[in-house]
């Protein structure tokens, strides 16, 4: 890590270049969050200009420190400094801030906008995303470093306001940060005790700074615009390596607005020309609109050269690296290009090949082969791994004192889960998963939806499944929570209904890298589904397929998925003895099948044919291969608690009533 101490007084124009093009960026738009930006550049640019290392010309390079701006309605903060420290945003990009087709939109994209390593503006989604890149930071060090060199010795920073630490996910994992005592975890708390609808004080009066020292956090208290208490705190920071740190700044929102400073009209709302000429006259500010002072252009540049030669000196240093350690340079290449075995789908189905079982217990199976084939994969559950069939058997927990191993204990803290999960994609090398019970999904909603919009692979282990939970009762028999994830763009969910499907399903989850995938499995035990002698893998990573086909003209086609397909196949048994021929069709992905060409949609499920989709949830997502005139048999009221036998019969998902059903369907 290169630290660097620039002199105050050109820190000071630095940070009032970030003001200024914060507030000429929002004005323009006359769309944003002035305020912010204004009130944290003094303590963005003394890390930025002092401590953070990067390379904008190599900005996905392995060993830079990663910023998150997890307040991320200060959007323009991060931007011009992306701009000052030469990551090719331009000024016209500045100028074309929340505009169609721009590389500065509203809030921060992953992936979009070069040097954004999080999306971020659901406020505490970043702080938790750090905390599971910092997580995997440690356990790539443990991996990958040696005595004569450590490929990996950075640091994760976030930049959090008063919202971030509002929202409950922060505490989640705050705690579980604490807890891990990850040393290599900074964050600055931009404390201006403003929100958009007043002072903090309206409804929060939590001892900040006492939550996080019980917490197991180092914490230090300063103003966040003396510049020599800000980089002394950092430097401190960074020199603590046995907890994690917090940093908190008591600043100004719109510091230096003589009408809006300290005031909740500057977090979202532009300032106004009279008040911007105001602000430049109050800050000693003589430049015009987007103006960069050649000074700070110089102060900025000169950063990235210094940081340059430790960029060159890794690179030489990781060369050596792998000379010497050929094995662990393989593991490297393997890591962190996460690598799959070309025989993955033989592998994962030998696995379960004809084993009946619940699918909880299939897909445990499953797992364990994958960690076998692929190092990059690790993760746990939210306090539920015996339930969900998630831990790595043989390998070690991740713990304060090892971060060798491979299974992760969030405790009971889904939220914190899902947002962690996606800090360890974002941060590269692992592919991570998470777990816990399907109804819980709700906890990890906001995270999963990240996860899809920043096209990231984090895996999303989700047991029992329905209703059939049984005794639990309804409190813990999900049944919207299937339909509802499917709404969410980007998302692949699987529900298979045997060991064959669970197989496929951990294998589309792999080989897919540009989303989530949720893999939905049950409490109960399944039968072997007997298919077609012609289908295979391939037919079922296809989303959907033919299990079975009378001969001749089918008169109806019944779709099912998970642990309604084999009682559909039983149906259809019974509707043949009434002289009814039914074909069964199994979707254990409605994503992956709509995706398929239309031809191949209309030949699995017969152009023209009644059509009936039986799922033990919800039916809205089912509609667009029903129609209008189709049949759903599903459950639209909550659970019950009961045997899972009992329940079946009494919400009518057993064999007879479902052939009584659609008996009574086709004769209208």
């Amino acid at each position: 890590m290169q630290q660097a101490v620039i002199p105050a007084t050109q820190a000071r124009l630095c940070a009032d270049a970030i003001r200024f093009l914060s507030i000429d960026a929002v004005e323009k738009a006359n769309s944003g969050h002035p305020g912010l930006p204004m009130g944290a550049a003094d303590c963005a640019f003394a890390l930025w200009g002092n401590f953070l290392n990067f390379n904008p010309a190599d900005p996905v390079w392995p060993n830079r420190d990663r910023f998150i701006l997890s307040a991320g309605h200060g959007s323009m903060l991060l931007y011009s400094l992306l701009h000052l420290f030469g990551f090719g945003l331009s000024i016209e990009e500045l100028k074309n801030f929340r505009q169609w087709g721009s590389k500065t939109p509203g809030h921060p994209e992953f992936g979009h906008t070069v040097g954004v390593e999080v999306t971020t503006g659901p406020l505490g989604q970043g702080f938790a995303n750090g905390v599971g890149m910092a997580i995997a930071s440690k356990m790539a060090a443990e991996r990958f470093n040696t005595d004569s060199f450590s490929p990996v010795d950075h640091t994760i920073y976030a930049l959090a306001g008063d919202g971030c630490l509002q929202e409950g996910i922060s505490y989640e994992a705050a705690a579980l940060a604490g807890h891990l005592k990850l040393g290599n975890l900074v964050y600055i708390y931009d404390s201006n005790s403003i929100t958009i609808e007043g002072k903090t004080d309206l409804a929060w009066s939590e001892d900040v700074a006492g939550r996080f020292t019980a917490s197991g956090w180092h914490v230090q208290k300063i103003d966040g615009h003396d510049y020599g208490q800000i980089t002394a705190a950092l430097a401190a920071a960074k020199a603590e390596t046995g907890r994690p740190s917090l940093i908190i700044a008591k600043t100004h929102i719109a510091f230096g607005s003589p009408k809006c400073q300290d005031s909740s009209g500057a977090h979202g709302s532009p300032l106004g020309k009279d008040e911007i000429a105001a602000t430049r006259a109050n800050l000693g500010w003589q430049y015009g609109p987007f103006e960069v002072p050649e000074e700070v252009a110089a102060t900025c540049k000169k950063r990235v050269a210094e940081l340059k030669k430790g960029y060159d000196a890794w690179q030489q240093g990781f060369a050596a690296w792998r000379g010497q350690n050929p094995e662990k340079a393989q593991l490297w290449d393997d890591m962190w290009q996460k690598r799959l075995p070309e025989n993955l789908a033989e592998e994962l189905i030998a696995c379960v090949a004809g084993k009946d079982g619940a699918t909880r217990a299939l897909s445990g199976a499953v797992l364990q082969k994958v960690a076998a084939l692929v190092p990059a994969l690790a993760g746990g559950s939210a306090d539920l791994s015996p339930s969900n069939n998630s831990d790595i058997k043989g390998a070690a927990s991740v713990q304060t004192d090892s971060f060798a191993g491979r299974n992760l204990h969030f405790g009971i803290r889904e939220h914190a889960m899902g947002a962690v999960v996606n800090g360890m994609a974002l941060y590269g090398c692992f592919i991570p998963y998470g777990a816990t019970f399907l109804v819980f999904s709700d906890y990890c909603r906001p995270a999963i939806r990240l996860a899809a919009l920043m096209n990231q692979q984090a895996l999303y282990i989700f047991t029992h499944d329905s209703f059939f939970v049984g005794e639990d009762g309804p409190t813990h028999q999900p049944v919207e929570h299937v339909a509802s994830l499917r709404m969410i763009p980007n998302l692949q969910l699987f529900r298979p209904a045997d060991g064959l499907e669970t197989a496929v399903a951990w294998q589309s989850a792999l080989q897919r890298t540009n989303g989530p995938s949720v893999l939905v499995m049950t409490r109960q035990k399944l039968p072997v589904i007997v298919r077609n002698s012609t289908t295979g893998p391939a037919d079922i990573l296809k989303g959907g397929y033919v299990v079975s086909s009378p001969e001749g003209t089918a008169d109806v086609v019944v779709m099912a998925s998970g642990s309604e397909v084999h009682v559909a196949v039983e149906a259809a048994e019974k509707l043949a003895a009434q002289g009814i021929k039914a074909r069964i069709v199994s979707i254990p992905c409605l994503e992956q099948f709509m995706a398929q060409p239309a031809a191949y949609r209309d030949e699995v499920l017969l152009k023209g044919v009644p059509r009936v989709a039986f799922e033990a949830g919800r039916g809205e997502s089912w509609g667009r291969l029903i129609g209008c005139d189709g049949l759903f048999i599903g459950i639209d009221h909550f659970g019950a608690s009961a045997p899972d036998k009992v329940l079946a019969e009494k919400f009518g998902f057993t064999a007879p009533q479902v052939a009584e059903k659609i008996e009574a369907f086709l004769k209208g």
